[in-house]
This record gives structure tokens, C-alpha cells and sequence, in this order.
């Protein structure tokens, strides 16, 4: 079978996000994604309403399911929700019900894009905490990262969380919208080791992030490096953004939905 990825994600009946993004963006890796649904939100393309989270015992007891099953190569998680699911995930890697070492791609969602609330804030932030130092990899967008490392700036904000546990960080200009070309850097370890710049396209789009984050968690769980991972995932985010859908294509400022299935 193909290597399976672990995703803790909650639905978004858009599908420009959340759980579909992952399936979508690991089923382009190569690798094959399962699903824990950890909430179900009321959001369209542009706007979240609200949502409710999964109770913690249910988001434990699929991806239990999953772990007993399938031949899980790696773990990567996006909208949590509540302190509960985040520290029942936290239980699973200390408990070594998710296997030791196994990669995990975190990615610390607080906020949609369209700036709709997933969680409070300053309870997840200390939560994502004790979570960081299982976390091969950390993909916040700028938000997030300096409300996890409480730093403005971006790369002292990258160093602060590898020296509380986290192995690596890949730092996002996506967000900082008053820059040019999109800078990332990955560092590892408080180390900065890879480069890149991306092309800023016109408009913002709805699950650029968690296909990004699903995307590096599917190549990893295919056996590349962590560095590999990253530039894959730059080359195919870049082309599925470039060929992304317009629900409303008369509003300029509306969000556009990545088309993952480009062929690159």
C-alpha cells in the first residue's frame, strides 16, 4: 500500500480547506491520506461562521482506528480546535500510541484566511506548546508564528520555538502582504538551512496553507528528506495556486480555491 498520512483536520463544506485539502494535496504527494475529523465548521469560501469541535475521546478513537489498521508513515494536523483535542494528540506521541520519530507536520491553526476565529487564541497557543517538541516540522503563517513565540520578528520568532522543542520551522512571508515576492525559511534545529522565494499572485487564496503543510507531510511520509519536502512543496503549491478557481469571479478581492489537481 501506498504510505499513509495521519491528518487531524476538521471539514470545511467549501473544500477549499481543511480535510478535503489534505486528501487532495497527500493523494498528489503520492501517499495516501486518513482522516480524524476534529470539528465541523460553517464556513464557505470566503467567510467562517462558526463550528463545532469533535469531543477529544472521538477524534482518539478514529485515529486509534486508523493507527490499529493502516500503515501509517506519518502525522500532520491542522485545525484542532480545543485545548482538549490538542492535548489528547500531545497524549499520543507520549504515550507512543503514534509511533516514536514518526515524521509530524503541525500546523498551528488559529485563524482562517478570511480571518474568521477557530479556537480561542491564548488557550490554544499554550496548548500548541506542549505539543511543539514531537513536531518535525512547524508550519504557521506569520500570525501564528508570532502569537506561538510571542516574537515580531519572523526569525528570531523561528529560533525561539526550535529552542522550546520544536525540530524545525518554515517561516512564511505569505501573509505580510505589504512585501514583494514571498520569502520562506526553513530552519531546523535554530539553524536556517534552506531558502526560497515564491512568486506573489494576484488574490488570496482558501487553503494554501493546509494543502502546503499536507503536501510536505505526504512527501515525508514518501521518504524524502525534510529539505526535499519543502522544495517539492514550494514547486507544486506555486502551480496549483497559478491554475486556482474563482468562485466569484467579478470580486477581485474574493478568495480563490487552489486547484490540486493540476498537473505539474
Amino acid at each position: 500500500m501506498r504510505p499513509v498520512v495521519l491528518c487531524f483536520s476538521g471539514l470545511d463544506p467549501s473544500g477549499g480547506a481543511g480535510l478535503q485539502a489534505d486528501i487532495e494535496a497527500i493523494g498528489q504527494s503520492g501517499a495516501h491520506a486518513a482522516i480524524a475529523c476534529t470539528a465541523v465548521t460553517i464556513q464557505s469560501s470566503q467567510q467562517v461562521f462558526g463550528f463545532e469541535a469533535c469531543a477529544a475521546s472521538l477524534v482518539k478513537d478514529q485515529a486509534t482506528a486508523v493507527l490499529d489498521d493502516l500503515p501509517v508513515s506519518a502525522i500532520k494536523s491542522g485545525m484542532l480546535g480545543t485545548t482538549d483535542n490538542i492535548a489528547m494528540l500531545t497524549r499520543l506521541f507520549a504515550e507512543q500510541i503514534i509511533a516514536k520519530g514518526m515524521p509530524f507536520v503541525l500546523d498551528p491553526v488559529l485563524v482562517a484566511n478570511s480571518g474568521g476565529s477557530l479556537g480561542d487564541e491564548k488557550t490554544l497557543v499554550s496548548a500548541f506548546r506542549q505539543l511543539l517538541p514531537y513536531a518535525t516540522l512547524i508550519t504557521p503563517n506569520t500570525h501564528e508564528l508570532r502569537a506561538l513565540s510571542g516574537e515580531q520578528d519572523l526569525h528570531i520568532a523561528a529560533k525561539k520555538l526550535c529552542s522550546q522543542g520544536a525540530n524545525a520551522v518554515l517561516v512564511k512571508t505569505s501573509h505580510d502582504f505589504d512585501s514583494g515576492d514571498i520569502e520562506q525559511y526553513l530552519y531546523i534545529q535554530g539553524e536556517m538551512v534552506h531558502q526560497s522565494t515564491l512568486p506573489r499572485l494576484d488574490g488570496e487564496f482558501h487553503g494554501s496553507g493546509c494543502s502546503l503543510a499536507s503536501f510536505i507531510a505526504g512527501r515525508l511520509a514518501m521518504g524524502d528528506t525534510l529539505i526535499d519536502a519543502v522544495k517539492a512543496a514550494d514547486s507544486w503549491i506555486t502551480q496549483t495556486l497559478r491554475a486556482a478557481d474563482a468562485p466569484h469571479p467579478d470580486n477581485a478581492k474574493a478568495q480563490l480555491i487552489p486547484n490540486r489537481f493540476i498537473k505539474v
